[in-house]
């Protein structure tokens, strides 16, 4: 093993070669192949008992435009809009209070706390707002033993629910780009904002926001994929009424065994988040080169 390695060290360019091929093997084999799988099982058709005839047509995709679909489709951007938009906010006050307002080892401590919720299970966490959610919860207790209602109210299964589990949810993806971008911040500039005559808002929307814009962009880009995309927590928390196209995505696929139906959403869905992330990689790469 230490020739090997030693035989590598003398030899740079083979070692830059094996990392490129390396890459390579992982994007092909665990991206770009399943990738072409799923858009050729798009083209074939269902038949009996749930199984692919190898029929290439354009149906399922046709049938993905139906206004029902349609409907999902439209339910889900504003839900994922949405939530980039809450994320956002309550993301960036985060983030800017760790970076710019905290000091010492607090810092570490609050970045830990927001790291946290990744070591439990998605779906456990989603099952935890069940629990504080439903008729005889946690949260209509407490409002009951306060006084505040007279009745259990109607928490869980409404597009309320949803939003709190997706906030809560795709939070951290938004705090930890923002916190990246801020901590770079020098205060010199915030400082020499103000003493220039700036207030603390207009130094926030004409320094402090500008500067973190690459932050901002690529936790929006991640929040709104994962958002979109989401099926655990419009089924658990939203029901029938909160469907999304996640969840048309899983049906076909564990329940009418649709598969080329259900590639053919997955494509979609999928050609959408590749022009969303582009988008992202473009907004960052020109926000990089006018602060150069």
């Amino acid at each position: 093993m230490e020739k090997v390695l030693q035989w590598f060290r003398c030899r740079p360019k083979w070692r830059v070669t094996v990392l490129v091929a390396g890459s390579l093997v992982f994007l092909v084999g665990l991206m770009l192949l399943p990738l072409m799988y799923l858009f050729a099982v798009s083209l074939a058709e269902r038949a009996r008992y749930g199984t692919i005839r190898w029929h290439f047509s354009l149906q399922n995709y046709l049938q993905a435009f139906h206004p029902l679909y349609l409907e999902i489709y439209w339910r889900s951007f504003w839900i994922a809009l949405t939530t980039t938009m809450l994320c956002a906010v309550l993301g960036y006050v985060v983030a800017y209070t760790i970076a710019l307002r905290v000091s010492g080892g607090w810092k570490s401590v609050l970045l830990m706390l927001v790291v946290i919720p990744f070591w439990t299970s998605y779906l456990i966490r989603t099952y935890a707002w069940m629990l504080i959610f439903r008729a005889q919860g946690v949260l209509n207790n407490a409002l009951l033993w306060l006084g505040v209602i007279h009745q259990p109210l109607q928490l869980l299964y409404t597009t309320s629910a949803v939003f709190v589990g997706l906030v809560y949810a795709q939070l951290p993806f938004m705090i930890l780009p923002l916190y990246a971008v801020l901590q770079k911040l020098d205060p010199a500039l915030l400082e020499a904002s103000q003493d220039l005559g700036a207030s603390r808002w207009k130094t926030f929307f004409r320094v402090t926001l500008p500067l973190s814009s690459q932050g901002l962009a690529a936790g929006s880009a991640l929040v709104f994929i994962s958002a979109a995309s989401a099926f655990i927590t419009p089924d658990l928390l939203g029901g029938a009424r909160s469907m999304m196209v996640g969840n048309v995505i899983e049906d076909q696929f564990a329940v009418a065994r649709n598969q080329p139906f259900g590639s053919a959403i997955a494509f979609l869905l999928t050609f959408v988040v590749l022009g969303i992330l582009l988008a992202s990689l473009r907004s960052t790469q020109r926000g990089a080169r006018e602060l150069l």
